[in-house]
């Protein structure tokens, strides 16, 4: 069941494809003197920007179709420029270790989140990151999406003082229904099936500003991402339009939002 908060905008969303080719380019960060492949796509004319932070299997096809379909779905009213910065700097969780199935693979697995992927100190990296991204696309205005892992990311750094004006979570990992009591900003959160129902339904009852929470519940963890299987026409059906709410979203809460804090 949806909460309040999203209406239909005019919107288009392009025809999704299985083997999809690409339309952006990669950039190289210098973050705090570290190298960071970066995605970007969309007009570098555009003025609002959206920063996706990825799961923990890094780029993805679908991914990058995602942002994409963000960057130039709609007309010249809403535009974005759209990055996806190599959080993991080349070293993602392997394929082969998901799902952790075995003990040698939970440990593996344990060590990356320890480690590579320990949400607060990647939560810490989206300040230095995001003043990069500010220097290379000039836009005035931000807004976030995370997947999955990268959405726990959102919710840490939606809350006091966010660089962003709304925020979006598709398929969240480690979702904490306390961390919602913080965001005041828009925030859109597109679970699957596979997320605990009663958790997500808690975290969009503590939000308190505009907010879109919506179920796919036929959807598998990852739809939107990198498990999304694109060959398999509900999925692909299911991808296309959980785009299109986050296009609703950002066209309302981030194109006619004033406020701007970088």
């Amino acid at each position: 069941m949806a909460m309040h908060g999203h209406n239909e905008a005019c919107c288009t969303v392009p025809p999704v494809e299985v083997n999809y080719k690409e339309k952006g380019s990669y950039i190289d960060l210098d973050v705090d003197g570290t190298k960071m492949k970066t995605y970007r796509t969309g007009p570098s004319s555009a003025k609002t920007a959206i920063l996706i932070i990825y799961d923990i299997f890094g780029f993805s096809n679908q991914g990058c179709q995602g942002a994409d379909i963000l960057a130039h779905s709609d007309d010249e009213h809403h535009q974005y420029q759209v990055y996806i910065p190599d959080f993991f700097l080349g070293k993602p969780l392997p394929k082969d270790q998901f799902p952790p199935d075995t003990d040698e693979k939970k440990s593996f697995v344990g060590n990356f989140f320890a480690t590579s992927a320990n949400p607060a100190d990647n939560a810490k990296r989206v300040g230095p990151i995001l003043k990069e991204l500010q220097k290379v696309s000039g836009a005035e205005k931000w807004g976030v999406l995370g997947m999955c892992w990268g959405g726990k990311i959102v919710s840490l750094t939606s809350g006091k003082d966010t660089p962003f004006v709304v925020a979006a979570e598709v398929h969240p990992a480690m979702v904490d229904p306390e961390e919602a009591k913080d965001i005041k900003i828009p925030m859109c959160m597109l679970a699957s099936g596979e997320e605990d129902e009663e958790t997500v339904n808690k975290f969009g009852e503590q939000l308190t500003g505009p907010k879109h929470v919506e179920r796919f519940g036929d959807q598998v963890h990852g739809w939107m991402a990198a498990r999304g299987d694109l060959s398999k026409q509900r999925v692909k059906e299911e991808y296309q339009r959980g785009y299109k709410v986050l296009l609703d979203f950002y066209h309302q809460h981030l194109i006619e939002d004033p406020k701007a804090k970088i």
